[in-house]
């Protein structure tokens, strides 16, 4: 999941950048409310971390703004500012949830998951594909209660693809989702993630095909895996978005 920091503290900033690049999300960061609101304004994120007291623009603007364009993107905002009437402007703004600083990193994190769970509520907790299980509160993947270990890239494509279903992701909409806007890399980056991802997937007993590639188009999770061993003809092909 790609999340877009809009902070201008650079403490605050760089710790949650860590905190949450260790979670395995993809984290941009903008460090005044105009660059963020560009930003936003011009590629998908999954959830927005919005300071109220920025430069350049502020918060209950940069919100006021994206909402008027149509954008659904969950946002959470940081401030320091903590009267009732603080919230209200925020929440009248259009933000999804309000947290005042100093706060604590367990308790964003939760925030997080509950706002990126409430965007699409057909999703569980636990993202399950058959005998293949990923936890995002920990991080942990397993294949017929067998741990899979996954590198950050590997463990986001993965979650990108159980969080859509059967839709499938060209390379460089998977490019867009899963690297920040300064390091895009190589489209046969994609390609090596996942060889590797497949690779880990089959060494544990999941289906050859279970990443599927849809041949002119992208890659996506397979609805039908080949359990047999012999790859199956594709029945369908479908493409979401």
């Amino acid at each position: 999941m790609k999340i877009l920091i809009i902070e201008d503290d650079e403490r605050i900033a760089d710790a949650l950048v860590e905190d949450l690049t260790d979670q395995k999300y993809v984290v941009e960061l903008a460090g005044d409310g105009q660059l963020g609101w560009e930003l936003a304004d011009a590629l998908v994120y999954d959830l927005i971390l919005l300071d109220v007291m920025l430069p350049k623009l502020d918060g209950f603007n940069v919100c006021k703004r994206l909402r008027s364009k149509g954008c659904q993107t969950p946002i959470l905002m940081l401030t320091a500012r903590d009267t009732v009437s603080d919230r209200v402007l925020g929440l009248d703004a259009g933000a999804d949830d309000y947290l005042v600083k100093p706060f604590n990193l367990e308790e964003l994190s939760a925030r997080i998951r509950a706002l990126l769970r409430r965007g699409n509520t057909t999703l569980p907790p636990v993202l399950e594909w058959g005998n293949l299980q990923l936890n995002p509160s920990t991080c942990e993947v397993s294949y017929q209660s067998q741990p899979i270990n996954l590198s950050p890239k590997e463990y986001q494509l993965l979650e990108l693809f159980l969080r859509h279903g059967t839709r499938v992701f060209s390379r460089t909409q998977i490019i867009d989702h899963l690297w920040t806007f300064d390091e895009p890399p190589e489209e046969s980056t994609v390609k090596v993630h996942i060889r590797s991802l497949r690779q880990k997937l089959k060494s544990v007993g999941a289906p050859e095909d279970l990443i599927e590639t849809v041949y002119g188009l992208g890659y996506r999770i397979n609805r039908y895996p080949n359990l047999s061993g012999v790859r199956s003809v594709n029945l369908f092909c479908s493409l979401i978005g």
